[in-house]
């Protein structure tokens, strides 16, 4: 079975409409795909991701991946209420404290771990970019983890003083060594695919490789 590394974000709304096609991928080749969480990188590289003084960039992502989604047929909310991390919009600064995407990112790391890392994205993902207000409160977390095959308390349980951040670290690092920065990115081969729109080209590379199911 041929490994696809697959680095991706939970703030990520790019991130978020190729789950539906991850699962595609799986059900279609013989490969494994395996979730390599990582942080926005906001918080990853430690800046922002956008020059306050000049917006058009954040207003483009954000009109074009309301658009895919629209061409997807996927719903879409942005920003999520709550966004993930806690971040000025008017100056793109982010806090120091950011629990609710720690969570996450350690949630990912541990469904990874029990090979149900794209199951886990997908149905989290859908709440925070699918427009469920308050996706963080109630029960909302707990039925997406039991939607993905995982017990919710099981999961919280593992994640406590676990090493799921280093994890998290060496796929940062991952990121790095294929040659990129941005997600979601799926690696085979050493060879790095950018982009949700990237999903056909890799398909086509696998079928090059000869990795299509009967």
């Amino acid at each position: 079975m041929e490994p696809i590394d697959v680095y991706w974000s939970f703030r990520s709304p790019y991130s978020y409409l190729v789950t539906p096609d991850l699962e595609r991928l799986a059900a279609d080749y013989d490969v494994d795909v395996r979730m390599r969480i990582v942080l926005p990188t906001a918080l990853r590289a430690k800046t922002t991701l956008f020059d306050a003084s000049n917006k058009k960039p954040a207003f483009y992502i954000v009109r074009d991946c309301i658009r895919r989604a629209e061409f997807l047929g996927m719903p879409m909310s942005f920003p999520p209420r709550p966004d993930p991390i806690v971040q000025n919009y008017e100056t793109f600064e982010v806090a120091e404290e950011q629990p609710l995407i720690m969570r996450l990112v350690k949630l990912g790391v541990e469904a990874q771990r029990r090979g149900k890392g794209v199951a886990f994205a997908k149905e989290v993902s859908h709440l925070i970019c699918g427009g469920t207000e308050g996706w963080d409160e109630g029960d909302h977390l707990q039925k997406a983890t039991l939607a993905a095959g995982l017990d919710p308390a099981d999961m919280d349980k593992a994640i406590e003083g676990g090493d799921h951040l280093e994890e998290v670290e060496r796929n940062h690092q991952g990121l790095d060594d294929a040659g990129h920065w941005g997600v979601p990115t799926m690696v085979v081969r050493g060879e790095p695919f950018f982009g949700q729109d990237r999903i056909d080209t890799l398909r086509w590379r696998l079928d090059q490789y000869g990795l299509r199911r009967d």
